[in-house]
C-alpha cells in the first residue's frame, strides 16, 4: 500500500503515524535511533507490506501488470489501491479526506527535524500537490507516476500506468474492494485502533 493507506491504518497515535510514514526510508540499525512508539509504527508498516504482498487478491492485480512493469508491478498496484481509497474515502472513513490529509501534513511538518532525509525531501512536494487528496484524480495520479518513472534507474514505463488502470478499471476496483477490508481487519488484530474506520455493509460494492 502507498502513503494514504498506511496513514489510514496508523490510527490517531502521532508516533505510529510517523513510523508508518518513514518505514521505507529507514534502513538497517537506524531504526533504533527512534522512540519505541515510532519503531512500532515502522514495524506495523512492514507487517502491512508483508500481508499485502502475499495476499492472493493483491497478487492477482500484480499479475495483470507483471509482463509490462515487472519489478514495479507491485508499486503500480499500490498506487492504484490508494487511488480507490481516496476516490471512495467516505465509504471507508467517517472523517473528511481533506481534514484527514491536513492533520497528517501537520503532524509530519511538526516533526520534520526527526524525519529521514528522503522524507524531508519529498514532504514539500507532497503538500504542494496534495498527494493524499489528489490520488483520487487520474490526471494527478498520472503526474505522480511520471515523476516516479523519472526517478527509476532504468525505463520502468510507469508513466503509462494510468492508461493501464483505465483499461482494466473495473477489475482493479473490484480487487481493491475485496482486499482492503481484510487488510483493515489484519491491522486491527495487531492491536491498532482505527476510530475513523467505517465498516462496510457491502464489501463487494463496485461502480
Amino acid at each position: 500500500m502507498n502513503f494514504l493507506a498506511h496513514l489510514y491504518l496508523s490510527g490517531n497515535d502521532e508516533d505510529m503515524i510517523l513510523g508508518n510514514f518513514i518505514a521505507d526510508m529507514v534502513k538497517g540499525r537506524k531504526i533504533y535511533g527512534y522512540d519505541p512508539k515510532i519503531v512500532e509504527g515502522i514495524h506495523l508498516h512492514r507487517k502491512i507490506d508483508r500481508f499485502t504482498d502475499t495476499h492472493p487478491v493483491f497478487r492477482k492485480s500484480k499479475v495483470r501488470l507483471r509482463e509490462k512493469y515487472r519489478l514495479y508491478s507491485g508499486v503500480v498496484v499500490d498506487m492504484y489501491y490508494d487511488h480507490f481509497l481516496a476516490k471512495y474515502w467516505s465509504d471507508y472513513s467517517y472523517n473528511d479526506l481533506k481534514a484527514f490529509a491536513g492533520k497528517a501534513y501537520s503532524i509530519l511538518k511538526g516533526n520534520l527535524d526527526i524525519l529521514p532525509e528522503r522524507a524531508r525531501f519529498i514532504f514539500p512536494y507532497m503538500v504542494e500537490h496534495n498527494w493524499l487528496v489528489n490520488y483520487a484524480d487520474l490526471e494527478s495520479l498520472k503526474q505522480n507516476f511520471g515523476g516516479m518513472a523519472r526517478r527509476t534507474p532504468f525505463d520502468s514505463g510507469m508513466e503509462e500506468a494510468v492508461g493501464d488502470l483505465e483499461d482494466h478499471y473495473g477489475k482493479f476496483e473490484a480487487e481493491f474492494r475485496e482486499f482492503f477490508p481484510g487488510l483493515v481487519s489484519y491491522v486491527q488484530q495487531q492491536g491498532v485502533t482505527l476510530p475513523h474506520h467505517r465498516e462496510q455493509m457491502n464489501e463487494g460494492k463496485s461502480s
